[in-house]
């Protein structure tokens, strides 16, 4: 059935398997991990990684959706350490959706690494103690008397040595060893962890070898394109499918009813073909009438005039009132007022969604570049009312995320066409489709007041945030949590919220509302320091200085962010650099998914008003220990890179419909316009955390900042404008 589902189904093997110890001399690994919430003692599922076969060559599998974050590398490391392996000897296989036996199977939030850390090792652990117990057996030894070797099991008193592989079958016949009973190598004894290894599917992906949702092949199998309104969730209302029909190559064209969540199955009209060319010009050829929808009307436009009307009415709901800020304000010496915005923002993942699905004996098989299996498992279940046991789900690698693979209307769309068309369908939306059906990054209205005293600390905060939502729910991916920094640093803050009605779909884009909400915050610090004739970096310090109430924003340690906001400025040699005319620095930091992060830019910007980031420095506290420091430059640098590009593009809506279509209308930073990038861990006694995202919100405030010091212009409003930057 080609090779990506040999890749993504090569390593799947039944309970039967796992419970029997696997079969042709292998030895399969499974242990018992309780889910998210439950007792420490409550049953738990079995879940399965490893494999040996009698050459020595150990399996490993990774259980999680793999995005471009290097987890099919890094999580397999972790095992492979404390099971004492060579790397060399390591091929890695990506999980099938598979809740019973490895749980929670997600990517998002740069969890990863902090659910996994301490659980993976145990699993490489317990295999190494299980081998070790089946050479004892052999040897008629102790198996304290034993050690190991990379791949071999060594009993130093009578030099006997044994390769994994030739244990491999008794192994399978110990007992697993109790997890929290195995006691972890120590960091100095890594070989493995914290070795700079470039990720498993590298040759692959150079060479252009099928890995690819995109890539999928099946025997007989047929290509669909789907047309949906451009304005989110509107029905067909009438459509001449004959059009369609007498393209060469078209089997079929149905009108598809769907429902109204956006996220799910939404209304519009499928075109199946021999090839995707000919599913694609049968949809070309159709004339849709789309029915009237409540949404039609709103605009970028129209969200503008209403976040304006609703600041002017200094209304909204009250999320933080700490102190008396009015009062702060009024006893200032200098009081500062801004207005900031953010548009809507496109994930643009290269690769578009697409998903291939197969409905055959009862069961409905999909092979779906998703970060969210199995709510999409379950999405499919319940749309095609069928039972969730009978949806089969294949991980393929995904070509990029970002968070837009959190949502499986892609998935559903491509289920419910194969279910119709009776045959293997593979669906693939354009970029057209991909940039007007996405889940945007929410846009944002900032209204701040703020205040300074005669010695230029910040006295008095207050932002009345436009947002959206209805009632008491915001729009997903939309709202502001009342523990945002500054919260907390400063006596009297206040957190205002007023919200729009919204028919655009939203959703999580990397590091979701910090890449927003840093931009404006981190800006508006940058204003009160210069209102107040204290250096930027100062006044960072001085605000982090703060006692802050228990826990801070979400567990912000201030002596942690203090640490990389000093390291970056001293690596970027801040208030020491020679800079030419139209040249500054900027610097912003940022809490996010657990990881501290402060960053320094460098910008140059053209009389006309083109920006150049000519450098980034950037200075992390992820914890104790970095996995794979191949994998997390690699993250960092795509981080700094991709804020960069999100300064530059953005999504409007007119007439219910998104305007932009294509990279000609939404650009992506170029290679020639990419920074340098300089990074610098600080190794704290801290767990290890993820860092797909902390290392995105602090570069689009620390550009804004940088330009402000090269032009004396203040960016609030993105995207980046050149004719507002240009001299004169």
């Amino acid at each position: 059935m080609g090779i990506v589902q040999n890749l993504t189904q090569g390593f799947s093997p039944s309970r039967r398997a796992v419970l029997a110890g696997g079969g042709a001399g292998g030895l399969i690994l499974a242990f018992s991990f309780a889910g998210k919430g439950a007792a420490a003692d409550a049953p738990a599922a079995l879940n399965a990684y490893v494999q040996i076969a009698p050459d020595g060559i150990v399996t490993i599998v990774s259980k999680n959706p793999e995005i471009g974050q290097g987890i099919k590398t890094s999580l397999p490391m972790l095992i492979a350490e404390e099971l004492d392996v060579d790397w060399a000897n390591v091929r890695t296989v990506q999980a099938d959706n598979d809740p019973v036996a490895y749980g929670r199977q997600f990517a998002g939030g740069s969890m990863a690494t902090p659910l996994h850390w301490e659980q993976l090792r145990q699993v490489g652990a317990a295999g190494r103690a299980m081998l070790m117990a089946a050479a004892a057996a052999d040897w008629g030894v102790e198996v304290a008397s034993l050690t190991t070797e990379p791949g071999v099991v060594v009993h130093a008193a009578s030099g006997r040595r044994a390769p994994y592989g030739s244990l491999a079958a008794k192994a399978a016949t110990q007992t697993a060893p109790e997890l929290r009973s195995l006691k972890l190598k120590d960091a100095s004894a890594y070989r493995i962890i914290g070795q700079p290894t470039p990720q498993v599917d590298t040759a692959a992906i150079v060479t252009g070898q099928p890995l690819f949702g995109i890539d999928m092949r099946l025997p007989g199998m047929l290509y669909a394109a789907y047309a949906k309104a451009p304005v989110f969730a509107a029905k067909v209302a009438s459509v001449d499918l004959s059009a369609a029909q007498g393209v060469k190559g078209v089997r079929k064209a149905f009108v598809v009813e769907g429902g109204t969540e956006l996220d799910g199955l939404l209304p519009g009209v499928a075109v199946v073909a021999d090839s995707w060319w000919a599913a694609n010009k049968g949809r070309q050829a159709l004339t849709i009438q789309w029915a009237d929808h409540p949404t039609s009307s709103q605009s970028t436009e129209g969200y503008a005039g209403q976040a304006r009307s609703l600041v002017a009415a200094k209304g909204g709901k009250t999320l933080r009132s700490d102190g008396d800020v009015d009062a702060a304000l009024a006893a200032s010496a200098k009081t500062v007022e801004a207005d900031y915005f953010y548009p809507f923002l496109s994930h643009a993942t290269l690769e578009p969604q697409n998903c291939t699905a197969h409905f055959h004996d009862g069961k409905m098989e999909i092979w779906a570049p998703t970060q969210l299996p199995e709510p999409g498992r379950q999405l499919v279940a319940k749309t095609l009312g069928i039972a969730p046991e009978n949806v089969i789900v294949h991980m393929t690698r995904c070509g990029g995320g970002f968070g837009r693979r959190l949502m499986n209307d892609y998935m559903v769309e491509a289920a419910w066409i194969a279910r119709e068309a009776g045959a293997p369908v593979k669906l693939v939306w354009t970029r057209e489709d991909d940039m007007r059906h996405d889940f945007y990054r929410p846009a944002g209205f900032h209204h701040f007041r703020g205040g300074i005293d005669a010695s230029g600390n910040i006295t008095a905060w207050a932002n009345h945030f436009v947002t959206f939502g209805e009632g008491e729910a915001t729009a997903r991916s939309a709202g502001m949590a009342p523990t945002e920094f500054p919260a907390q640093f400063l006596d009297n803050y206040k957190l205002d919220v007023s919200m729009m009605p919204l028919g655009v779909p939203t959703g999580p884009l990397r590091a979701p509302g910090s890449n927003a909400i840093a931009f404006v915050v981190q800006s508006f610090i940058d204003e009160l320091a210069h209102a107040g004739g204290v250096d930027p970096v100062e006044m960072r310090l001085r605000l982090l200085g703060k006692t802050a109430a228990a826990g801070g924003q979400g567990g912000l340690n201030a002596e942690r962010m203090a640490g990389v906001v000093r390291l970056a400025a001293e690596k970027a040699g801040w208030g020491k650099t020679t800079l030419g005319p139209r040249q500054g620095q900027g610097i912003a930091f940022h809490y996010s998914h657990l990881g501290y992060f402060a960053e320094v830019a460098q910008v140059a910007v053209a009389d006309d008003g083109t920006v150049k980031v000519e450098k980034v420095w950037v200075a992390a506290d992820v914890g104790r220990q970095i996995i794979n420091p191949l994998g997390a430059l690699n993250q960092i640098e795509g981080s700094v890179i991709d804020g960069i590009s999100e300064m530059y593009g953005q999504i409007t809506i007119k007439d219910g419909q998104v305007e932009q279509a294509n990279f000609d209308t939404f650009p992506l930073l170029r290679i020639p316009d990419a920074p340098v990038i300089e990074t610098h861990f600080i190794k704290s006694d801290n767990p290890p955390t993820g860092l797909g995202e902390p290392a995105l919100p602090p570069v689009v405030p620390a550009v804004t900042n940088a330009i402000f010091a090269a032009t004396g212009k203040r960016v609030r409003s993105l995207p980046l404008n050149a004719a507002e930057l240009a001299a004169g």
